[in-house]
């Protein structure tokens, strides 16, 4: 056990009106909180979710974090970042090891400067990441680690999440939160207030799992799930996504990224056109940060796609 409490504090995020035409028209009001803005590395929800792990990890005497993602992952970029900052050694499992030869992502290549160190596994062992034997063989080869799960949803993460709405937050009917393990929607649920209704935007097709996570967590039943803004799943995008993110960056100075943001806000403004909002109804979107991912996108759909970064 450590005798010194690792203390972090992150400040809470400014909020920033949003001017769009259909906006007017509808007489809605459209704001955007500022969680890409909260550090420059260990950014947006991710460092909400890692600020209790972390915490947690120092007062268990632990010196090493292990982690799970993909080689896209922001969540194992910014535990790279967490690392560093904060004096934890980092190891990161990455799924695929066709991957271990091969030059590294934008991502992978930050990480590792980061001090994390990769070990690339199969898709087959990846998927039994959570099996003790797995574990068992993972603390053979590195020796005593603080276990972040994927993604970075545990009670430690719900509990920095609650932390993202703030006293300036109060007076907004919807919430409006990208989901991927859903475990920043459901800090943002447990933190709302009963007039508000919590609006959750999965990047992904089959979400029903995602309830589980909400339903574990929380009794509030103030929110509904926008399950038709996924573009056909985690990770798929098409030209009216991109060209979506490129138009919000050139008209409102604000960067987005197309797995997570760029799918909410797409689908915010086509609820507003279809009239779901109510006029005199006030939004705020929750920007999760992520935009770390765009120089690896872009490298890798260079020839078809490009996000302006």
């Amino acid at each position: 056990m450590s005798k010194n409490p690792l203390v972090i504090q992150i400040p809470a995020a400014s909020i920033m009106e949003i001017q769009y035409e259909i906006l007017q028209n509808r007489q809605v009001s459209l704001h955007l909180l500022r969680e890409d803005l909260n550090h420059p590395l260990i950014q947006g929800n991710k460092f909400r979710k890692l600020k209790y792990n972390l915490i947690e990890a120092h007062a268990q005497g632990h010196q090493t974090l292990l982690t799970f993602g993909g080689a896209y992952s922001n969540h194992i970029h910014a535990t790279a970042a967490a690392g560093k900052a904060f004096g934890f050694k980092t190891i990161g499992i990455i799924r695929g090891d066709e991957l271990k030869n091969k030059p590294r992502n934008a991502t992978l290549k930050e990480a590792e400067q980061m001090g994390m160190k990769l070990h690339f596994v199969t898709r087959k062992d990846y998927r039994r990441k959570s099996q003790d034997y797995f574990l068992d063989d993972l603390h053979d080869l590195f020796g005593n680690f603080y276990l972040v799960p994927e993604g970075g949803t545990n009670d430690f993460a719900i509990k920095g999440c609650e932390e993202i709405l703030h006293p300036a937050t109060q007076d907004f009917d919807y919430i409006a939160c990208a989901m991927g393990t859903a475990g920043t929607f459901t800090g943002i649920l447990k933190s709302s207030l009963p007039h508000q209704k919590v609006l959750g935007f999965p990047a992904l097709r089959d979400y029903e799992f995602l309830l589980e996570t909400v339903k574990k967590y929380t009794q509030h039943t103030n929110y509904e799930i926008i399950n038709a803004f996924h573009f056909g799943g985690f990770g798929k995008f098409n030209q009216d996504l991109i060209s979506f993110v490129n138009d919000f960056k050139e008209t409102q100075n604000i960067q987005l990224e197309p797995l997570y943001t760029g799918k909410m806000l797409f689908g915010i403004l086509s609820l507003v056109q279809e009239g779901y909002f109510a006029p005199e109804s006030k939004i705020l979107a929750v920007h999760t940060g992520g935009l770390q991912g765009i120089k690896g996108f872009n490298e890798r759909f260079k020839n078809k796609y490009n996000i302006d970064f």
